[in-house]
């Protein structure tokens, strides 16, 4: 079903699709619109550093060939998340355009950021949260290898209230051995 389901850097052409996810409430969807903000922040993001830094990135989820003709479905995104004086990790999130949902892409595009971040960087763990109620990203997360750790209450602040989020994580050694 999610076949030909890559990862790669992001390209010009990507912008509008990039920005009608983060902006438009029907395309982001019940769980990923969080209001309009940051006008022109994706545009400045990609002139400065094209969304790779070293304590964040973003590439986008595209099928089809690998070539210059892979259609843009969505972007993948992480960030270093401190946990302890001298430890991080990569927490991971992901927006797809609402006509991309329902057809495996998401897991295939989570298990290939988090598969990319362990062979690229130096860290052990990826982490990622959810809704309680985003079923389908649950599952999503699941079938990509993640592994639920438990319910973070209270801590995402969306549509007027705060949210119940589900947390979940890879380490290294589940995609080694995988």
């Amino acid at each position: 079903m999610a076949q030909n389901v890559h990862i790669r850097p992001v390209l010009e052409a990507d912008l509008p699709l990039m920005e009608r996810i983060a902006a438009d409430p029907d395309e982001a969807g019940d769980f990923g619109f969080f209001g309009y903000r940051h006008p022109g922040r994706l545009r400045r993001d990609f002139d400065e550093n094209g969304f790779l830094t070293p304590d964040r990135g973003e590439l986008a989820v595209a099928v089809g060939p690998r070539a210059a003709g892979s259609e843009f479905v969505g972007g993948v995104s992480w960030h270093r998340q401190q946990r302890g004086p001298t430890s991080h990790c990569w927490n991971i999130g992901i927006a797809l355009l609402a006509s991309a949902r329902g057809h495996g892409y998401g897991s295939v595009a989570q298990r290939l950021i988090a598969e990319y971040l362990f062979a690229h960087t130096l860290m052990n763990r990826v982490e990622a949260e959810t809704e309680v109620g985003n079923v389908a990203e649950r599952r999503a997360l699941e079938k990509a290898g993640f592994t639920f750790e438990g319910t973070v209450r209270g801590s995402c602040y969306r549509a007027g209230s705060w949210r119940d989020m589900a947390s979940y994580s890879i380490l290294r050694a589940d995609v080694d051995q995988g």
